[in-house]
């Protein structure tokens, strides 16, 4: 009985994960009589709330490197804590191999502004706001990957004060003077 609740559950949280496949590669192994091809596939997964996870994987055809990797990517999903639903708590540098990733919050109505995979990757995990910028390079896997370590190291407000033993409101506040303090000195310059 419990075993069946549990699947049913597991099956309307696959039903909800939204797949998006960033790159497929074909590969090439040599062996004794030419080459045998292949196909590597990226994929990331999200529910549109808060979690997201990413996948590669091969196989002799794409269609299952595509159900490959998208097993992989949910079983690896993380959870990573949104402001307001819809955009990034601060600004975050993320870096993997020669890819770095600047991810900054932005206001409501900006949008998405990033490229390629960083672009599938904030569809999936449901952020509305928000601007990316990929250095170093433009490889998918590398792109995607840093990515991942800048999401890691995302932190909420409630996470940051359970850790300095303060209060939310005073963790916040501190952000909204900052905030205050560099738009004063903007415009005492601008005059």
């Amino acid at each position: 009985m419990a075993r069946e609740r549990k699947k049913e559950r597991e099956n309307r949280e696959e039903s909800e994960l939204s797949e998006r496949l960033v790159a497929v590669n074909r590969v090439a192994k040599v062996v004794k009589g030419g080459r045998r091809f292949g196909f590597a596939a990226l994929v990331v997964v999200g529910d549109g709330r808060g979690r997201v996870g990413h996948g590669h994987a091969k196989a002799k055809e794409v269609p299952d490197a595509i159900r490959k990797a998208t097993e992989q990517a949910k079983r690896s999903m993380i959870r990573v804590p949104l402001r307001e639903g819809r955009t990034l708590h601060h600004d975050v540098l993320g870096h993997y191999g020669s890819g770095k990733v600047f991810l900054r919050s932005a206001p409501q109505g900006t949008g998405i502004i990033a490229g390629g995979p960083l672009r599938a990757i904030f569809e999936a995990l449901g952020i509305q706001d928000v601007v990316a910028k990929a250095l170093g390079t433009n490889n998918p896997y590398n792109m995607v990957n840093a990515a991942f370590d800048a999401l890691k190291n995302m932190q909420s407000p409630r996470a940051v004060a359970s850790r300095r033993s303060k209060k939310v409101a005073d963790i916040v506040s501190n952000r909204e003077v900052g905030m205050a303090s560099e738009k004063s000195e903007t415009e005492s310059k601008e005059d």
